[in-house]
């Protein structure tokens, strides 16, 4: 037996994942896409706690002309034979009369580390075996000629995958599906949802797969030369009073660093080392940069730009993007005036407005005639905000339209600090994806501002930015003096108004919501990081669920 000894080993574990199923062979292989849910890490306990009389653990050895390499669980030693040992944290297979048996990825795996084994020793390995702690069960694996050419053709196929851009398709196993812990990146049950829909074939509600939010949060530094270092494991804030706050690193999403705070090298390198981007914002929220310790998978990209080559499909995402974009500002005036005849009556000039730039938003070309459709819809969208504002809110507080760079209102200050941060969220889900930001199918280079970035935003400033922001002024969280900091025309927020905004967005950013296509609840910040995969689908051959949600 051998293969090509010129070519990367495989790791043996990546055979396991390649007999489970293709995809997640070439995610967690090709693309580099890992993700430890609990069973991993469970997994990776009992390993750790092994300690078995007689047992050699962790014995790691490569071969090139079988072209795998692997570290054995443990090696056994019975009446002068020698035998691989493999532990696994669940429960055997069961044929119909009751035995016991090893699974097929199990059988694939520990063939490997057999074959391994033989060339280290020079001499015959004839078994190996599987303990299963589920059910404390340990099967013996015959080392046949059956085993030996399962593990070359899965060798074979591993480094065909390898060299290929194309991505395998969903598994139609869908029980596999339910237990991988990549099932939040693959989003099986969304391409199978997506695939129904292209053939008009009734669409099933999917089985939830995707978390329904973060479990970490952003960690913001407002104050002005504080300083974030590392301690141990935890982020440490200091301030200039000498007042310190700790953070655990498996808290945080992301780090902020607002206006002049510092980060030490020691933190950046942490960050990096546990995936935790830092963002650089001034303090009217205007990206700066990104430090990120991950480039995303070349095979993504690949993908991403031989997609946006062509025009009319790009054209076709542009065009999706805008109608989602003027729909939602639409239904968020209506939803705003339902209840009072009057205010309807007031914004109905500004309704008009909006529905006839989304007619023709819906039959533009092309790019430019599209922007400017989605700009005659957006001044009836701004015209129509102010309407919305309560009196007892103080005319202050009222936007004057939509200005920015400078803001020229309180309103619109605060609504260009919101996007800000929604620019920020957007950048890290497209970063954590592995796509590339500078390259978008609506917005042309123009600014510091990624393309991408700002067409993925446009399904996220009326949900997150603009609902949360008149909520907040309508219910008097900010005070006009304080909160604001006024230089002739222009308007700022101040430190104060600042940390409230930043309250009153990550509040926003982790409310559910119900998906109106996939029927199941989920965060803001989650929904962010599903419409950019939803996204990658497109030009992956799985496309038909981005840019559909809508708010009701």
């Amino acid at each position: 037996m051998s293969t090509d000894p010129t070519s990367p080993t495989v790791r043996v574990m990546a055979l396991h994942a390649l007999a489970y199923c293709e995809r997640l062979f070439y995610l967690e292989e090709v693309e580099e896409i890992r993700v430890a849910d609990e069973a991993v890490f469970a997994g990776r306990t009992l390993h750790a706690e092994l300690d078995e009389p007689g047992d050699i653990a962790d014995l790691t050895l490569e071969s090139s002309t079988l072209g795998i390499r692997g570290r054995l669980d443990a090696l056994r030693s019975r009446d002068g034979t020698v035998f691989p040992v493999e532990h696994k944290r669940g429960r055997s297979r069961r044929s119909q009369t009751g035995a016991a048996g090893a699974w097929d990825t199990d059988v694939l795996q520990v063939s490997a580390y057999a074959l391994l084994l033989e060339e280290h020793l020079a001499r015959p390995v004839s078994e190996a075996r599987v303990r299963y702690h589920g059910d404390n069960v340990t099967v013996r694996v015959p080392i046949d000629e059956e085993a030996r050419a399962a593990v070359t053709r899965a060798v074979t196929r591993a480094r065909e995958l390898a060299r290929t851009p194309v991505r395998p398709p969903v598994t139609t196993e869908e029980n596999r599906c339910v237990r991988c812990s990549l099932a939040p990146v693959c989003l099986p049950e969304e391409a199978r949802v997506a695939d129904t829909s292209r053939n008009d074939a009734e669409t099933a509600t999917p089985v939830r797969l995707y978390p329904p939010d973060t479990e970490r949060r952003s960690l913001h530094v407002v104050t002005q030369g504080a300083r974030v270092g590392r301690s141990g494991e935890t982020f440490e804030v200091a301030e200039r009073g000498g007042a310190k706050t700790k953070v655990g690193a498996r808290d945080v999403s992301d780090v902020v660093i607002h206006g002049f705070a510092q980060i030490t090298t020691q933190a950046l390198r942490f960050c990096a080392d546990e995936e935790i981007p830092v963002h650089f914002v001034t303090t009217t929220g205007a990206h700066i940069g990104t430090f990120s310790g991950t480039s995303g998978g070349v095979q993504r990209r690949i993908r991403q730009f031989h997609g946006l080559t062509d025009d009319a499909f790009a054209m076709g995402l542009a065009r999706r993007v805008v109608m989602a974009k003027v729909e939602m500002q639409l239904r968020h005036v209506l939803r705003a005036t339902r209840k009072a005849a009057g205010l309807r009556a007031e914004v109905a000039p500004h309704l008009e407005t909006m529905r006839g730039g989304l007619r023709r938003a819906a039959h533009s070309t092309g790019r430019e005639e599209l922007m400017g459709e989605e700009g005659v819809a957006a001044r009836g969208y701004f015209g129509a905000l102010a309407s919305l504002v309560v009196p007892e809110a103080g005319d202050e507080l009222r936007p004057r339209g939509r200005t920015r760079r400078p803001p020229e209102d309180r309103f619109n200050a605060l609504l260009s600090f919101g996007y800000g941060m929604l620019h920020r969220d957007v950048l890290g889900a497209i970063l954590r994806v592995g796509l590339e930001p500078a390259f978008g199918a609506l917005h042309q280079p123009r600014s510091a501002a990624f393309p991408l970035a700002l067409d993925l935003m446009e399904l996220f400033r009326v949900p997150v930015v603009d609902m949360a922001v008149l909520g907040a002024v309508n219910r008097r969280t900010f005070d006009a003096q304080r909160d604001f900091a006024v230089t002739g025309r222009q308007v700022w927020l101040s430190e104060e108004g600042r940390r409230k905004l930043i309250e009153v967005y990550e509040r926003r950013k982790h409310e559910e919501y119900r998906h109106d296509v996939l029927d199941f609840s989920l965060s803001y910040a989650r929904m962010m990081e599903l419409e950019v995969r939803l996204l990658e689908k497109e030009w992956s051959g799985e496309g038909g669920l981005f840019a559909r949600f809508r708010i009701r």
